[in-house]
């Protein structure tokens, strides 16, 4: 039973684990599933193009096939003489005239005339009009004419016969009248009338069943080849020209690649065995590359998924694209995925998953080398405009240089494979020109993104800095001290980040919105009073200490209200940690001696700083405020502040949640120190 816990203990630390490598698996098999099977030969090839492969020489007899344009020019000449088929039903015909004669006698009433004369009459008309046939009304189906040929199958013959060799309906009504015009007045014109055109019935009635069979009959005939290629027999030459009649050539023996070996299983799906391979390499290579560039990525599952999701909108359209309509594969916006690693990450990542990316695509695009080529150069470019600086305008800009690469790139390939620009066409730079203008979708889904995984981008902070945003302006305005003193501490954790190694503009940004909520109740912190009276004083120590811990939830409440992302928030909350509010607990025990006090009464709720920025920050705050209060503002005082500060959170465990080493306090204390003393004017003391 021991041993079963164990195994559940284990599986559940192993659990971030067991999803990440569920995600790889899965976006695997969809890439599998969506991946062409056509890719079995190994020569790449465009029509009217020379040929850049070595002599090509037929490895065995294969037929030549015709073409698309050869098969449907033959269908239609097969089907031109093609005639819908129609059936005489000869049991409706009996069935009705014994209907009819049976009704004629039981309507007949009239003595004065002649009964048998009259009887006999019906039976004729019926008869001519019937044995002739009336045919069922599909001349709109066929835009049959009364010239037009049908086939009419009666006792079992096939006749062809014209369409207006039967009667319609309106036809055999027009000659009853006049038939029934012409006959003595010993005729009882209207019964006879009022019978035939009740009992009267379509009998020569469209089988579609049997004009499907016999039009797939006629196009089953046509033969799919025209010729033979003999074993060894020269195809085309290095060089030569990729002419029509070549490219067919060329496109049969593909052919009989793609179908030959299809006796077993293994055989048919080998194609699918060598994609399985290539992709589980890739997505291997993906693995590792994040694992030797930064491995801190492996331990955030959002930041796998992102990229992985990332990929995915890449090669699925890609996929469908070729399957549907691989001439359009330079449509797809292939930039966009390093656009986005490179605003979310960094240029490494953005350069080697373009590359993985472009890989997996290539399995299945013709010209696959040429493909690569210009998508890893465009996407290259992209990524270097991008890598240092980024804004809104930087995108657009990148969008025309993507163009403008693609079709240098274009070019550069015509000039080496096809030795001219002959080739290269107006529509190709359309092509170009779309899918630059799709590279604009960049800047929609960087916001999509960060709304889903919960990512702040450069950007993002950059606009979230800025001092003249709506939330920065409020606190400005409300709270100037607080104000000053957030950008103090912005300005400590830089330098302190920049030292020691991290994400400067984070820690900067989220120091920026660290005190947002003391908008709510400025003059209640000493910063803002500025010599006016202090309301602590007619406060007890236990409600002073409740409103400035506070200040942490409210800032939590305004930022949400304002919309900032949770990696901001994440500062507001953990800027405290889990520390006390030290002067009011220690003036309540002077007030209480000997009482019992509740000591998580005067502790924020923290939680604790969980990444350097979010510690440095702390440390930042703390130092910063309390040197205010330095009364002698000198390189000793100051170093001792700093110090003391620091080792009482350290000692206190508010880091023990970060990889902050030793040696990153020991920098950190060094750079607060001299920022200080910059800020304060603090001259160092030399040794005499």
């Amino acid at each position: 039973m021991s041993r079963f816990y164990s195994f559940i203990s284990k599986v559940g630390h192993s659990y971030q684990l067991i999803v990440k490598i569920m995600l790889f698996l899965a976006a695997l098999c969809l890439i599998i599933w969506l991946m062409p099977r056509n890719a079995k030969f190994k020569y790449d090839y465009q029509k009217m193009r020379p040929w850049q492969h070595e002599s090509l020489y037929a490895p065995f007899n294969f037929p030549i096939y015709k073409t698309a344009e050869q098969l449907k020019i033959e269908e239609e000449a097969s089907l031109k003489d093609f005639y819908p088929i129609f059936v005489y039903d000869a049991n409706v015909t009996k069935n009705n005239k014994t209907a009819m004669l049976q009704e004629f006698e039981v309507q007949w009433n009239d003595a004065e005339k002649d009964k048998l004369k009259n009887k006999e009459l019906l039976e004729n008309i019926y008869d001519t009009i019937e044995n002739k046939g009336i045919i069922t009304n599909v001349a709109a189906t066929y835009d049959l004419k009364p010239e037009s040929m049908i086939d009419v199958v009666r006792d079992r013959v096939v006749k062809t016969k014209s369409f207006r060799d039967f009667y319609t309906m309106k036809s055999a009504s027009d000659f009853i009248s006049d038939y029934l015009s012409n006959v003595d007045d010993d005729i009882d014109r209207t019964l006879i009338n009022r019978l035939l055109l009740a009992y009267l019935n379509q009998n020569v009635v469209y089988s579609e069943d049997l004009t499907k069979q016999s039009e797939e009959q006629a196009l089953a005939a046509i033969s799919l080849t025209f010729g033979m290629v003999q074993k060894d027999e020269l195809i085309i030459s290095e060089g030569e020209l990729i002419t029509d009649e070549k490219y067919n050539i060329i496109n049969s023996l593909r052919k009989e690649y793609d179908t030959m070996n299809s006796d077993s299983f293994f055989n048919r799906n080998i194609n699918l065995y060598g994609q399985i391979l290539v992709v589980a390499f890739v997505f291997l290579f993906l693995f590792l590359a994040i694992k030797l560039i930064n491995p801190e990525l492996l331990k955030e599952s959002k930041s796998i998924n992102m990229i992985l999701v990332m990929m995915l909108l890449m090669i699925l359209p890609s996929f469908i694209v070729l399957k549907h309509a691989p001439t359009m594969i330079y449509l797809m916006p292939l930039t966009i995925l390093p656009m986005l690693l490179v605003t979310f990450f960094d240029s490494r990542i953005a350069i080697y998953i373009q590359i993985l990316t472009l890989i997996i695509i290539s399995l299945a695009v013709p010209n696959s080398f040429q493909f690569f080529v210009i998508q890893f150069m465009t996407s290259l470019f992209a990524i270097f405009i991008l890598a240092n600086k980024m804004s809104r305008s930087k995108y657009f800009f990148t969008s025309a240089i993507v163009f403008v690469v693609y079709v240098i790139m274009r070019i550069t390939m015509a000039l080496i494979f096809d030795g001219g620009m002959e080739n290269v066409g107006w529509n190709e730079i359309g092509v170009f020109a779309m899918n630059a203008l799709f590279t604009m979708l960049t800047l929609p889904l960087i916001f999509l993104f960060e709304r889903v995984f919960g990512f702040v981008t450069y950007m993002t902070l950059l606009e979230l800095s800025n001092t003249n945003s709506p939330l920065l302006r409020k606190l400005s305005s409300e709270a100037p001290g607080t104000f000053q003193h957030v950008m103090q501490v912005a300005d400590l954790c830089e330098e302190a980040l920049f030292a020691i190694g991290g994400n400067m503009l984070l820690a900067r940004t989220g120091a920026m919105y660290h005190d947002i909520g003391k908008v709510k109740n400025p003059l209640f912190f000493t910063e803002n009073q500025h010599g006016k009276y202090n309301l602590h004083e007619d406060m007890s120590y236990y409600e002073s200490s409740q409103i400035i811990i506070n200040h942490v939830i409210d800032g939590i409440e305004i930022c949400r209200k304002y919309h900032l992302p949770e990696q901001i928030i994440d500062f507001v909350r953990t800027h405290h940690g889990t520390r006390r509010t030290e002067y009011f607990y220690q003036m309540e025990l002077r007030e209480n001696p000997g009482e019992e006090i509740n000591e998580a009464d005067f502790r924020y709720h923290g939680p604790i700083p969980f990444s350097k920025e979010t510690a440095v920050l702390m440390m930042a705050d703390s130092v910063e405020a309390a040197s205010r209060s330095l009364q002698d503002k000198t390189e000793e005082s100051i170093s001792k502040l700093v110090d003391g500060i620091i080792d009482a959170q350290t000692k206190d465990n508010q880091f023990i949640n970060t990889d902050l080493t030793f040696r990153d306090i020991t920098t950190i204390k060094k750079v607060f120190k001299k920022k200080l003393m910059n800020i304060y004017h603090v001259r160092i003391a030399y040794p005499v």
